[in-house]
């Protein structure tokens, strides 16, 4: 695990601003075998990013018969409150895409909170938005709902898939309004000094071209772009030793 001041540093940036560092330091054969494929919603983007260790759980609040399993709840409190935080809660919804109820709400929400929950993935529903945020717990999830119907915990501390990714207990996550983003323990330690390395490439080269770009003409504009981005791409590569094309 990281330390906690890197977490912190972790969480200044955007999620696409890591993705940028990730990508150079992954050594996964899909490029997008880390974040999620379908799309999500975050219902509290003026929380910003959340970072934070995977807690994964699977519901089917349409089975009546899980709720039926009586310490289930209990069983799965002491899964959660045994993990260091901070933590994320990943929830699989096994009625997706018929969502019917939600895990979350203002109580479930508060008692997370309460044993280092930052927040939670669902692809099922929430609710309770307001006071959700006011328990300062953030919810990226697939749509909103009103009711809870059978909703319980049906098994955890296992695989799970959510918006086209699999998440695996522990992992970091990074997540905002454009997603969400899972790494492995071996990428952990780069990853902060990437993305940084990333957004400063970024500045100092193209960025910085396009924003000198009053004034010239439509020539010099492409080739100070052209230029800027060959100087992007050798920074990167030099930095992290990739081969070929940027």
């Amino acid at each position: 695990m990281l330390p906690y001041a890197d977490l912190l540093k972790l969480k200044r940036w955007n999620t696409p601003t890591i993705y940028n560092g990730w990508e150079q330091i992954t050594h996964r054969d899909n490029a997008a075998d880390g974040f999620n494929i379908e799309e999500t919603c975050d219902f509290m983007p003026q929380m910003g990013p959340m970072v934070g260790y995977a807690v994964t759980v699977v519901v089917e609040p349409s089975n009546p018969d899980h709720r039926k399993v009586a310490t289930a709840n209990e069983e799965y409190r002491r899964y959660v409150a045994s993990l260091p935080f901070p933590k994320i809660v990943v929830v699989q919804d096994l009625d997706k895409p018929r969502v019917i109820g939600s895990f979350w709400g203002e109580v479930n929400s508060n008692m997370h909170r309460a044993q280092g929950c930052v927040g939670t993935i669902t692809d099922g529903a929430i609710r309770d938005v307001d006071e959700m945020t006011n328990a300062g717990f953030k919810a990226i999830a697939r749509r909103l709902c009103v009711g809870h119907a059978h909703v319980c915990p049906v098994r955890w501390n296992c695989d799970v898939e959510v918006f086209g990714q699999r998440i695996s207990p522990g992992q970091l996550i990074h997540a905002d309004k454009h997603g969400f983003l899972a790494v492995t323990a071996e990428e952990e330690p780069e990853l902060l000094e990437a993305a940084i390395f990333m957004d400063s490439n970024e500045c100092e080269t193209v960025i910085t071209a396009a924003r000198e770009s009053c004034g010239l003409t439509h020539d010099q504009i492409v080739d100070n772009l052209n230029a800027a981005g060959t100087k992007f791409g050798q920074a990167a590569k030099e930095r992290f030793k990739r081969d070929g094309e940027w």
